[in-house]
């Protein structure tokens, strides 16, 4: 009797606890269109400049957000494009190499280093930028290049840690059949392990996009500055939408443009939203293509 009580006892909790989850969710979304709604328009993306001609790079947006939606989307691909080869090896050699003592060494360094504060991470992406202007060139400093390294150092411990997981989740039998049937080693990783295991490791690499997306305090020290224009080059600063919110919400002088703040809220969460929907669809489509291609 004791036990069906506390079974249902914990069935009821785990229902609550998922729906105050959801309220909470809701309610963020909602005060935020609430709230910037009404500041999300064409004006607030490209300012005074035409929308087609800014699309087209051929003007320059100097009152919009326009260029700061580009710095944000072109900073978390190359952040995502430096984090995701080396997460994924670090993740199939700790699950598939790594013996008993390295597995352990390296399994309580990534552990530290997912607990690493970002701010910490931005003055380390700092200071390396001060290092290499002042002992390579003049024209190297907080720009483009370095905050994508500095995030992409961030969000390793997601990706690499989803790819073990994942790639540790599989059954020894399904594991062991193509090894079995002949195969490789990289064979068996390559054709069979981390085609079973990549909606483990795709989910990962959102997670990864999630971070670089929302962080500020890494790219507030490595290179985001409040008006750059439309990023030149890695080595150029350039605008970012998370130092945007934050600029604009500690130091707004009225009303209105505290709403640009929250309808900047709103298109980053956009854009996220449409990063997570490409990575699903290239998830599905990998996986299709791996399954069922003749």
């Amino acid at each position: 009797m004791r036990l069906r009580i506390l079974e249902r006892l914990t069935v009821l909790f785990a229902w609550a606890a998922g729906l105050m989850l959801l309220c909470a969710v809701f309610l963020l979304m909602g005060y935020l269109f609430v709230k910037g709604g009404r500041a999300v328009d064409l004006s607030l993306i490209f300012g005074d400049a035409s929308p087609l001609q800014a699309l087209l790079f051929k003007q320059r947006v100097f009152d919009g957000l326009f260029p700061a939606i580009v710095g944000t989307l072109v900073l978390i691909l190359l952040s995502i494009f430096w984090a995701i080869p080396i997460g994924i090896a670090t993740g199939i050699y700790l699950a598939e190499y790594a013996g008993g003592r390295v597995k352990r060494v390296l399994d309580a360094l990534f552990d530290v280093l997912s607990g690493i504060p970002s701010i910490v991470i931005g003055l380390f992406g700092f200071s390396f930028a001060v290092f290499l202007h002042k002992q390579y060139s003049n024209d190297i400093g907080p720009c483009l290049l370095i905050s994508s390294l500095a995030l992409s150092f961030l969000v390793l411990p997601y990706i690499i840690r989803t790819t073990q997981a994942a790639l540790e989740g599989i059954s020894p039998r399904f594991r062991l059949t193509a090894l079995a049937l002949g195969a490789t080693r990289l064979q068996n990783i390559f054709l069979v392990l981390i085609p079973k295991s990549l909606s483990g490791i795709m989910s990962g690499i959102i997670l990864a996009i999630g971070r670089c997306a929302e962080d500020t305090a890494v790219i507030m020290l490595t290179g985001a500055v409040a008006s750059a224009g439309l990023p030149r080059s890695l080595f150029s600063q350039y605008e970012a939408l998370p130092f945007y919110i934050y600029y604009i919400s500690s130091q707004y002088s009225n009303p209105d443009e505290l709403m640009q703040g929250y309808g900047a809220s709103i298109i980053l969460l956009s854009l996220c939203a449409l990063l997570f929907a490409v990575a699903y669809g290239i998830r599905k489509g990998l996986s299709h293509f791996i399954f069922y291609r003749p």
